[in-house]
């Protein structure tokens, strides 16, 4: 499989991967203010538009948010690479919390809630990272060519055909 080049819907999953960032930046900044005061990862029940936080939850997320915020502005590739590693640590980091919820570990104060916007987020955001490469026109049509190619021996290749 190959990652598309300046594919149509581009500008949907970037937009879609800049307003994940813009709630990540959102939540920490709320959860940031609302955690004021308490210890760094503490295990309380303060909450931010509906999630449990505590200061390091809430500082992580503003640095996350900021960085995929930022990636979704400048664009460039720029957002392709912050996207597929971001999304792929989303998708992680919900797993390993989602296996320490409920032991001395869960240092983020992760509820099933935050494992499921984890995984939310990252999806949009691995999605939005193989559909968004940009590159020359030429890059585009050589990719193109290349996902349409057939290899010797396919069988189940599409072959192409003449015009008549």
């Amino acid at each position: 499989m190959h990652i598309p080049v300046n594919h149509r819907l581009r500008p949907q999953w970037r937009f879609l991967a800049g307003l994940s960032g813009a709630y990540l930046l959102i939540f920490g900044i709320v959860g940031a203010i609302r955690t004021a005061g308490e210890p760094f990862f503490s295990r309380g029940d303060t909450e931010a538009l509906g999630l449990k936080t505590n200061p390091a939850f809430a500082w992580l997320s503003i640095i996350v948010g900021a960085i995929v915020l930022g990636g979704a502005i400048i664009g460039r590739n720029v957002d392709h690479f912050i996207n597929i590693w971001g999304g792929a640590v989303f998708l992680l980091a919900g797993l390993i919390m989602l296996t320490v919820m409920q032991t001395p570990l869960n240092k983020l104060n992760y509820e099933i809630s935050t494992c499921v916007v984890s995984f939310i987020i990252g999806t949009i955001m691995l999605i939005a990272g193989l559909y968004g490469k940009v590159g020359t026109p030429a890059e585009s049509i050589a990719e193109e060519v290349l996902r349409h190619s057939t290899r010797p021996g396919d069988k189940f290749a599409v072959k192409p055909h003449a015009n008549k």
